[in-house]
């Protein structure tokens, strides 16, 4: 008797299954899923991976594909550390300027879509376009009414004690001054900036009603920069928000690792240069102390002109020579085209 051996498509093809099974097995998935008894027991939905064992636990996330997060962690983080650079030479800039103490401080770095920013602001507010060459795109400043009139009252003469904040747009007397405020804000900015490129800020516009611009779509990503202004007894806020498209070409610059190492070996030459040209100018006082005696006060009343003070000191012993009140070098007495002058012998090692 001849035994006939199976085809192996007749097999394949019984194993395949119809789209009645396929519909079935879905169903009746969802039947236990939903079923009273998988709720009640309370058991979460299995995670199947390749990397993950079954016992260990597993982390689910939301995402919401209408705001991606373009900027990474450690980009954010180069950011923050970059504009906390700007915000100390900020307000030690705009505490020379209005003559007391002004905090600035950096409060918050966030990625948010534009029409998140521009709804999160008052309204009126001091509201600016700020641009550069070399940029694609403009940046907003915006900063607070609740600061913005302490510092006129403060450039006006006033304590800001019991100031009253208006709810209107500023007027063009007050645009001008706050403009000698955000010139300065812009110079930090720049100095800030200096790792990333040379720019000249400038701003482009000024508006009171932010829901007026519109510089990228509502659903474009941006990053904002939160500061916190402090003068006195008065605190506001200061809001950057700089559009991904101005940022994309240089964010291979803002890795953390990259970024420290640019800016440790891009610090020390200029630090260099700007304190050997400060040192350079600055005048200092020379003294050669010839000898020391004492006398009494009797004595020094007595002194008069004609009087001579003898010393045990010979001529051809070296004298010291004073830097500001600092012995720096022994030198030779003599004399040097009809005029009395110490020839430097050597420096002296600190003590």
């Amino acid at each position: 008797m001849v035994r006939k051996r199976p085809d192996p498509v007749e097999t394949a093809m019984a194993d395949v299954l119809e789209q009645s099974d396929i519909d079935s097995l879905i169903a009746a998935a969802a039947a236990v899923a939903t079923s009273p008894a998988a709720e009640a027991t309370g058991e979460a939905p299995k995670v199947f991976s390749h990397s993950r064992r079954g016992d260990e636990p597993v982390e689910i996330l939301n995402y919401d594909f209408k705001r991606p997060e373009r900027v990474s962690k450690d980009q954010m983080r180069a950011l923050q550390t970059l504009h906390e650079a700007f915000a100390r030479n900020f307000g030690a800039s705009l505490s020379g300027f209005l003559r007391t103490i002004v905090e600035v401080k950096v409060a918050s770095c966030d990625q948010m879509t534009y029409s998140e920013f521009v709804a999160g602001l008052p309204n009126p507010t001091s509201f600016n376009l700020v641009g550069a060459e070399g940029l694609e795109g403009q940046m907003c400043l915006e900063v607070s009414p609740l600061i913005i009139y302490p510092i006129i009252d403060r450039l006006l003469g006033g304590n800001s004690q019991e100031l009253f904040i208006p709810q209107r747009p500023l007027t063009l007397i007050e645009t001008r001054l706050i403009a000698n405020v955000t010139k300065r804000g812009l110079a930090a900015l720049a100095e800030a900036w200096t790792g990333l490129g040379s720019f000249q800020f400038a701003i482009n516009a000024s508006e009171s009603n932010p829901q007026l611009v519109q510089i990228v779509p509502p659903n474009e990503v941006v990053v904002v920069i939160g500061f916190e202004l402090r003068l006195g007894n008065r605190a506001g806020t200061m809001n950057l928000c700089i559009p991904f498209n101005v940022i994309e070409p240089f964010m291979e610059r803002l890795s953390s690792q990259t970024w420290f190492a640019a800016a440790r070996q891009q610090a020390a030459p200029d630090v260099e240069r700007q304190i050997s040209r400060t040192l350079s100018g600055a005048p200092v006082e020379i003294t050669g102390m010839l000898e020391m005696t004492t006398i009494t006060i009797q004595e020094l009343l007595q002194l008069a002109v004609g009087d001579v003070i003898t010393t045990d000191h010979p001529v051809s012993r070296p004298v010291l020579v004073y830097v500001e009140g600092e012995r720096k070098y022994t030198a030779q007495i003599g004399q040097y085209r009809g005029n009395k002058a110490l020839r430097i012998l050597g420096p002296i090692s600190p003590r």
